[in-house]
């Protein structure tokens, strides 16, 4: 699509793509979203921590976002580093429930299961080891089932 006009001085909205690049060819200061504040992380993740369900994140993307927007504009990024560690803390906090749900739905082999709040990202991380878990589920379930073609022999 089109982009711009740009002005000197006046924030625009522009996809993340473009605007790393234009920051990487020093062209603008990129504006950090309102949810990356130092307050407002540490809420989340205090919350998160209370809550024994996942609560909903700031953004579907908000580990995506955090790395890239550190990574190439942390100059840009009012404490930085707080902010780093605070959207670390949460991500571990949420991996850990992660995997404890995951452990829970297989020791109680369970067929289906419930993602609210998940982000796609985190939902990646924990698929391969679920869809694994379910396959082997299945097939130890479908071993252990008496076969109904085979027939007694007498001798």
């Amino acid at each position: 699509g089109d982009l711009g006009p740009f002005n000197p001085g006046l924030p625009v909205e522009v996809p993340l793509w473009l605007a790393i690049n234009l920051k990487q060819r020093q062209k603008c200061r990129l504006v950090p979203p309102g949810w990356m504040d130092v307050e407002k992380l540490e809420e989340i993740r205090d919350q998160e921590r209370k809550e024994d369900t996942f609560t909903p994140m700031p953004s579907p993307y908000y580990m995506e976002l955090t790395k890239l927007l550190l990574n190439y504009a942390s100059d840009n990024i009012p404490k930085a580093d707080e902010i780093r560690t605070l959207v670390k803390d949460t991500w571990d906090t949420r991996m850990a429930k992660l995997r404890l749900s995951a452990d829970s739905f297989v020791r109680q082999q369970e067929a289906h299961a419930k993602l609210d709040n998940l982000t796609l990202m985190e939902i990646n991380t924990i698929g391969t080891f679920l869809t694994q878990a379910l396959d082997h589920m299945y097939k130890l379930r479908t071993n252990l089932q008496p076969s109904h073609s085979s027939q007694s022999q007498d001798f």
